[in-house]
């Protein structure tokens, strides 16, 4: 009884360490959604190449959060980074209406890889601040989630990276269905 009772107390307060993929279209605003997350604070940022990789902890998980360079030459890279993935944070520019399709396409492909199969998938509506956002609802059609998805757990967060709306919600929600698996 007492080893039963250990192994509860040590999964109770034992950190659990999750793999976050996440990407998007280049000027989404992923780099600066993730060190608003790790620093609490909105840094300078350039356009990616390759990638960036921080431990974000929050409610006894450490999420590696592996941000991947979005730019059109880089994308194919993308896949190299699937490997171990429990989660996966898609970030769309929500004013971004120019490349909406774009972004659907690349969640479409990359939600039909095997080694994503088992992932979470959290949606960042990002620039939720601005006037001409497009609608939760615009964006779930665009994106043609509800084909997409089907299989799959799914929730759109918006969000802006600058104020830091919404960012932990997404993050409470990701913590909450990684812990079901």
């Amino acid at each position: 009884m007492g080893l039963t009772f250990s192994h509860f107390l040590l999964r109770i307060f034992q950190k659990r360490h999750l793999r976050i993929l996440m990407v998007g279209l280049d000027g989404a605003g992923k780099t600066t959604i993730l060190y608003k997350l790790k620093l609490g604070e909105v840094v300078s940022t350039i356009p990616t190449i390759g990638f960036n990789v921080e431990t974000v902890e929050y409610k006894n998980i450490c999420f590696t959060v592996w941000d991947i360079g979005g730019q059109d030459k880089i994308r194919v890279l993308w896949r190299h980074y699937y490997q171990n993935t429990n989660g996966i944070i898609f970030v769309i520019d929500s004013t971004d209406r120019d490349r909406i399709e774009e972004s659907g396409k690349e969640l479409a492909g990359l939600l039909q890889e095997d080694d994503l199969r088992n992932a979470v998938l959290l949606i960042i509506a990002n620039k939720r601040d601005l006037p001409n956002a497009m609608s939760i609802c615009e964006i779930r059609e665009k994106l043609n989630l509800d084909r997409l998805t089907q299989r799959r757990t799914w929730h759109i967060q918006p969000t802006c990276a600058i104020q830091g709306s919404g960012l932990y919600e997404g993050l409470e929600w990701l913590s909450e269905e990684l812990k079901r698996k």
